[in-house]
This record gives C-alpha cells, sequence and structure tokens, in this order.
C-alpha cells in the first residue's frame, strides 16, 4: 500500500495563498475528483480543505502508481491558476507511515490552529463523505480514514486534551470576555480590520450568541465580505469614532504599524459614551491602542496580545501530559494500521507463491508418475511428501522475510521483487 499527502496548512501556508488554493464549494470539489480521476486513473483520493488547511490523501495499491509531490503541485497550479513559484516551499509532502500519522493527528486536532478543537473530525469526515459521493475512494482510502476516525475517537475519550482554552481568540472570549459580560447576544462587536485573527475571534463571539456585528476597515471591499461571512454590516474607515462610543466589544487586528487609537481618541470616544463597560481585545503586533487606554476609566477592560498569549501558553503547558499520551494513541494506531494493511497485502502473495509452486510439482509428479506407472501407492505417496517437505522449505525464507517486513510495516521491496521472480509477466 502507497499513501501520500500534500497539504497546506495554517503552520505553514499564508492566508491569502491558502484561499486560492481553497475548495470552496460542492461543485468545485465535483471539478477537482474529475481531473484527478482522469490524471492519475489508478489512484484513489480524498480531499480535505478548511479556513485553516488544503490537503489532498491519495493511495494506490502498484507502488509505480506513487504520486509525487510534483506531480500534485502541477494538479493545483492548474486547476487554480497558481504559479507553481507561489506553491514552492508552501506545499508539504508526507508518504507512507509519516502521512498516515498526519491524519491521524490531524482528525485527532493535534494539528489544529485550536490544540484539541472538535470541529476539526466534523470536517474529515465531510471530506471522506464528499470524496465517496465522487467515487474517488477505494478500498485503502476508506481503511485510512474509518481509522482516522477510531484514532479520534480514542483520543477524546482517553485524553483530556479539549480540555483549556490554548488559542488566543478561545481564550480572549472564553475566559476574558465572559469574565465582564454574562452574555454577548445584545452586545454590540466592533471589528477594526479584516484579517484572519479577526475571522477566528468572530467565530467564537458567534458561537456564545453574538449578533450584532460591525466590521470597519480602511479597504470598505474587504470589510464587506468579512461581514457578510457573519451576517454583520461593513462601515467606512471614517466612522470608527462613532463606533468606538457605541461598540461593547472592540476587536482590533489591524497592520498598523503605530497606534491607531490613542488616550485621547478614545477619551473622546467615552464621553460620547454613556460610560457602560467595554471589552477592547487588541490582536494586533504592533498595538493598535495605546496601553495607557486601560486607565481612562475603570469601565475600560484592554486586552492586548502579550496578555492573551501568555494565558494561552499556562494552559497548554497543564495539557502537555495530555499532548503526549495523545501522541502515544497515534503512534500505536499508526503501527496498527501499517500492521493490518501490510498483513492484508501480503496474505495474496503468500497464497499466490504456495499455489504457483504447487501447481509446478503436480505437473512434474505427474510426468514422473506416468514414466514409472509401476509405482505402488505408498511409494507415490512418499515421493509427494518428499517433494512437498522441499517445497516448503524453499518457500520457508522469503515467506519468514516477508511477515518480518509486514510487521514492521515496510514490505513494499521485498513484496515487488517476490513478483518479479516468481510472476514475470504480471
Amino acid at each position: 500500500m502507497n499513501v501520500q499527502v500534500a497539504y497546506c496548512s495554517h503552520q505553514s501556508t499564508p492566508l491569502a495563498l491558502r484561499e486560492r488554493l481553497a475548495f470552496a464549494s460542492v461543485e468545485q470539489l465535483t471539478r477537482a475528483y474529475e481531473t484527478l480521476r482522469a490524471t492519475f486513473p489508478d489512484s484513489e483520493h480524498v480531499v480535505l480543505s478548511t479556513c485553516n488547511r488544503v490537503e489532498i490523501y491519495a493511495a494506490q495499491d502498484d507502488t509505480s502508481a506513487a504520486l509525487t509531490q510534483e506531480q500534485v503541485a502541477e494538479f493545483l497550479s492548474r486547476f487554480h491558476g497558481v504559479s507553481q513559484n507561489d506553491l514552492a516551499g508552501a506545499l508539504l509532502w508526507q508518504k507512507g507511515p509519516e502521512a498516515v500519522r498526519h491524519l491521524f493527528e490531524v482528525a485527532s486536532s493535534l494539528d489544529s490552529m485550536v490544540l484539541g478543537e472538535p470541529q476539526i473530525v466534523s470536517q474529515v469526515k465531510e471530506a471522506y463523505r464528499v470524496a465517496q459521493d465522487n467515487d474517488a475512494c477505494g478500498p485503502l482510502t476508506h481503511a485510512l480514514f474509518q481509522g482516522a476516525m477510531r484514532v479520534s475517537a480514542r483520543v477524546r475519550s482517553e485524553t483530556a486534551l479539549a480540555v483549556g482554552r490554548v488559542s488566543v481568540a478561545s481564550v480572549a472570549v472564553g475566559e476574558f470576555g465572559k469574565s465582564i459580560f454574562d452574555r454577548f447576544a445584545d452586545k454590540t462587536v466592533l471589528v477594526i480590520g479584516a484579517g484572519e485573527m479577526a475571522e477566528e475571534t468572530l467565530r467564537y463571539l458567534k458561537d456564545e450568541g453574538a449578533r450584532g456585528i460591525v466590521v470597519v476597515n480602511r479597504s470598505l471591499e474587504r470589510a464587506q465580505r468579512l461581514a457578510a461571512d457573519w451576517n454583520g454590516t461593513a462601515r467606512p474607515f471614517e466612522e470608527l469614532d462613532t463606533w468606538l462610543s457605541s461598540a461593547d466589544v472592540i476587536v482590533s487586528t489591524t497592520g498598523s504599524t503605530e497606534p491607531i487609537v490613542d488616550v485621547a481618541r478614545f477619551q473622546a470616544a467615552r464621553a460620547a459614551s454613556d460610560g457602560k463597560p467595554v471589552f477592547i481585545l487588541d490582536l494586533a503586533t504592533p498595538r493598535d491602542f495605546a496601553p495607557a487606554v486601560a486607565d481612562i476609566d475603570e469601565n475600560v477592560f484592554l486586552y492586548d496580545i502579550e496578555a492573551l498569549q501568555a494565558t494561552c501558553e499556562q494552559n497548554r503547558r497543564q495539557r502537555v501530559r495530555e499532548i503526549e499520551r495523545a501522541h502515544r494513541i497515534i503512534d500505536e494506531e499508526t503501527e496498527r494500521f501499517l500492521h493490518d494493511i501490510y498483513h492484508k497485502a501480503t496474505g495474496p502473495i503468500i497464497s499466490q507463491l504456495r499455489a504457483g509452486w504447487r501447481k509446478v510439482c503436480e505437473d512434474e509428479l505427474d510426468q514422473l508418475f506416468a514414466k514409472f506407472d509401476r509405482l505402488d501407492p505408498e511409494e507415490r505417496q512418499g515421493i509427494e511428501r518428499s517433494v512437498e517437505r522441499i517445497v516448503n522449505k524453499l518457500l520457508h525464507p522469503p515467506l519468514e522475510a516477508l511477515r518480518d517486513e509486514a510487521r514492521k510495516g515496510t514490505p513494499h521491496g521485498l513484496l515487488d521483487a517476490l513478483k518479479r521472480l516468481f510472476f514475470t509477466g504480471q
């Protein structure tokens, strides 16, 4: 069995490139599977495309049909109209046991921006379902993705990986925000900027019931796109001061090199408000809000990226043992999966070898007995048993070597050699 995965993830690929490589609709995925089948007819495929990753899994029975990184890069380049130069260094590649382990880590949320998030396993299941709908799966990908679901369930049930928030956005909303507000459904949320961090924070705010979302950005078009994704309203950057005074929650994620809100500006905004509590998440680096804004009055709660990351790191340290436990489960399940698959792969070869040699023996014995037709039954049986013992002794070393390699999960080389030696023409 051969498994490969080519992937671009939040850890290796800029958001802008991931967006260009994403398979954003069922129709686009259908066309992708049609192209993959036509281009690689001897391969099985599953495409996993989320906001944080684009991954293409491929599997083949025949080692000669194994995909290369260059072939997958060429497919992505042609399908999405992206230069291969842009893909250089962004497209990661794993094969064999490492590809299997990668999927198991993804499904178990060890490779996510939010460690332990439950959403990714649903996305993996959906990717597998869509691949099945497009007749892109086969026995190998069926076994691989069903194995991933089993591993994910084990990690969830046998570890406390999902306990405690470890992403900046989840800490901001779940730990700091909820210490200030009991609920977000009646709050006005102002988002300044339209980047990836803003989107992730909005996801958590929406999960907590936030509805009144206003996006302000220097590019109104980008503000409109983000607002549309979250049922919010986009406003021009010139209205920023108006919304600073009326917002209950402010999320700021611009790329400005200097603070866009200094003390004087926010004091003016507070003077125009009713002095209600305001929760400010300054997620920009460098800061969008001057630190002294936090001292304007007792109802201004300002948290910057450093404070949030410190809490994330503390929570992550508390999870170290759980991460180690999850990795042990994944290593165990990867070994188990490979052993099962390779054991199944060696079975037919062993049967074929035995059947082939048995046929040769029968043919030769028939010729021998035709020449010596005066042999009595006992003599014939003695000759047959001797020949059978010789065959078993000759087959024993290659079959034992094949079983040993199957236990180690790497029988490809010996399988191919045995096919060439004993099954020429296949």
